[in-house]
């Protein structure tokens, strides 16, 4: 059997302690995540983390650094590659109409995701937040 992971993008957007957080509806559930998505054909990873963003948050971003790249295995059964970017708000617009699906864009602190667990669309979120306040940020350049 073949192993093909999908691949996607997500970013951590932060501002004075507060993470920018996308609200949306899976599987009839209201889930959590960051600005996250698929990689389309013929686009970059940067660019793919930027279109999600302002797609899903109608918040522009400038993408800052690599956070990590992320294996994981939904319940499904589906295997995702996420590369997780840092980035900056820029400039919000909004009038802008979010993709379907989406409830709204939220501003949350850590204990505030925290204490929204049950409400994680994965367990990736946290790892994510975590490694970024950690440091762990590497170079835009990394990726090629």
């Amino acid at each position: 059997m073949r192993f093909l992971p999908h691949v996607t993008v997500a970013t951590i957007v932060e501002d004075q302690g507060h993470f920018l957080m996308v609200e949306e509806v899976k599987n009839n559930k209201n889930v959590l995540n960051q600005p996250a998505g698929h990689l389309e054909r013929d686009e970059t990873l940067l660019a793919a983390a930027r279109r999600e963003a302002l797609e899903e948050t109608a918040w522009e971003i400038e993408l800052t650094g690599v956070v990590g790249i992320y294996l994981f295995t939904a319940d499904n059964g589906i295997n995702y590659q996420r590369v997780c970017f840092s980035a900056s708000p820029i400039l919000h617009h909004p009038n802008r109409p979010l993709d379907e699906g989406i409830v709204r864009a939220v501003w949350l602190t850590r204990e505030e995701l925290t204490n929204r667990q049950s409400q994680w669309r994965n367990p990736l979120i946290m790892a994510c937040i975590d490694d970024y306040l950690a440091g762990h940020i590497y170079p835009l350049s990394i990726i090629r």
